[in-house]
């Protein structure tokens, strides 16, 4: 196969060749962050779409929201080209080509939309988010056999060794493919010289610490050691799909306050079981607490809480408002809590901020109880804007980004009863939820007299 004939500005390296030349049925690229992995797999659907008139193609992740600033930017950005006249169908998800190939995009939460089709490729972009189950529920919808090869493929940055990527390519069943920064011609030349473009991205990762650095830099499957939540945590349960929250469930708003280090506001409700779960989340650097108000009433559609000279500013709440919440827990800076208090037009309570008791509420609540359920929940996809300076970085941008490399601080005798101090900011947030119920369970329900 003519690899070059793929696009003349795109030349694969290394192990990335076998995504166009190795038949097997089941390919992973793996690797640290920016080795071209995700551009490599979405390169090969876009040659075979070319190639083979009337082929289909699905570009998938586990929710199809997350693919709109991730997958797509890069196919559009950087795979297509206008010359080949293929545009994309809002209505069906698609992009069209002009010889009746699709590309589709979807996600795993709502997969009898993508996967009651037949396909000849599916690429999964961060693998690692799909349970295996989602993964072989995927691969048995790649029959449609237009193309010589139908085959699952995939990226992923390194995780966990126990993963269950990592066992299937112990069981010969995938080929996981191992790539390089080097393999990049944009970090480095094809001499092997880094690029100036190059050296500023790595200057980058080599300012990432703990497990993130041996994972995102090094490339290595390695598991955090002395995690936090080790015991309770577990994405399988504690990880669900978006939904509509009924207006009659109990709400709560958790912050802690940052400016260089990254400002949190967690929206929490509780259904009438007593399950608490995360619906929506603010994780974002060098922005003013005035500033994060006005993000706040917006995005709870509490647009009469703006000033009102602001743009949005409407006498009364929007249709879909949420309810005001019962408390707004922050962490204690004095000076942010009234800046937060004068620009959103409602008061706070100080969080409860003991770090022991804290985790051990939280822990409580992450494990499943006897029903089968936990009572702590986080809806995927809650973020309200991407901090994209952090994910440049590979740095955490929300709570399911830090959890991972939460860990316990290590001291000389062994592990101490406290976290390390480092990219916690979420983490803590939800402490402070946790925390404040347990604390006040059973207690005296006070209703706060709203400004």
């Amino acid at each position: 196969m003519a690899i070059a004939t793929v696009e003349e500005t795109y030349t694969v390296y290394g192990d990335m060749n076998q995504i166009f030349t190795n038949p097997h049925p089941e390919k992973i690229l793996g690797g640290p962050a920016g080795t071209g992995k995700s551009r490599c797999n979405l390169e090969y659907q876009n040659y075979l779409a070319m190639e083979y008139p009337g082929s289909r193609h699905l570009m998938l992740r586990k929710t199809r929201r997350s693919l709109t600033e991730s997958g797509m930017v890069t196919f559009e950005n950087k795979v297509l080209h206008p010359a080949q006249g293929v545009h994309f169908s809002a209505s069906k998800q698609r992009y069209v080509y002009p010889n009746g190939s699709i590309l589709a995009v979807g996600g795993m939460d709502k997969a009898s939309k993508v996967l009651s089709s037949e396909w000849d490729t599916i690429y999964v972009q961060e693998a690692n988010e799909l349970d295996e189950s989602d993964w072989e529920m995927a691969s048995m919808r790649i029959r449609y056999g237009v193309t010589p090869y139908q085959q699952m493929l995939g990226d992923v940055n390194p995780g966990d060794p126990n993963h269950w990527i990592k066992r299937r390519e112990q069981e010969k069943r995938t080929l996981l493919l191992e790539t390089y920064h080097e393999d990049n011609p944009v970090l480095f030349d094809r001499s092997g010289t880094i690029t100036p473009e190059g050296q500023r991205y790595l200057e980058r990762l080599d300012q990432l610490t703990g497990v993130r650095y041996l994972r995102f830099r090094k490339g290595l499957w390695v598991s955090a050691d002395g995690l936090v939540y080790e015991e309770s945590w577990n994405p399988k349960v504690n990880l669900v799909n978006s939904f509509i929250i009924p207006r009659s469930w109990r709400r709560w708003l958790s912050i802690d306050f940052g400016f260089t280090n990254p400002f949190v506001c967690q929206w929490f409700a509780m259904d009438d079981d007593g399950r608490l779960y995360r619906y929506r989340e603010i994780y974002m650097t060098k922005r003013l607490v005035e500033d994060h108000a006005k993000d706040i009433a917006i995005a709870s559609g509490w647009f009469h809480l703006l000033p009102k000279n602001h743009e949005k500013y409407k006498p009364k709440p929007a249709e879909w408002a949420d309810p005001l919440p019962q408390e707004i827990i922050c962490d204690h800076d004095i000076e942010d809590r009234k800046t937060l208090e004068r620009h959103l037009g409602l008061y706070t309570t100080a969080a409860k901020k003991a770090v022991s008791d804290g985790i051990q509420a939280t822990a409580a609540r992450m494990r499943v109880a006897g029903d089968g359920k936990p009572r702590l929940m986080f809806l995927r996809d809650s973020l309200v804007e991407v901090d994209r300076d952090l994910a440049a970085d590979k740095k955490p941008t929300c709570f399911e980004d830090e959890i991972s490399g939460y860990v316990w601080k290590q001291g000389s005798t062994g592990p101490k009863e406290e976290p390390v101090k480092e990219w916690d900011h979420a983490c803590d947030s939800t402490r402070y939820m946790c925390n404040h119920l347990t604390v006040n369970a059973g207690g005296v329900e006070i209703v706060r007299n709203w400004r």
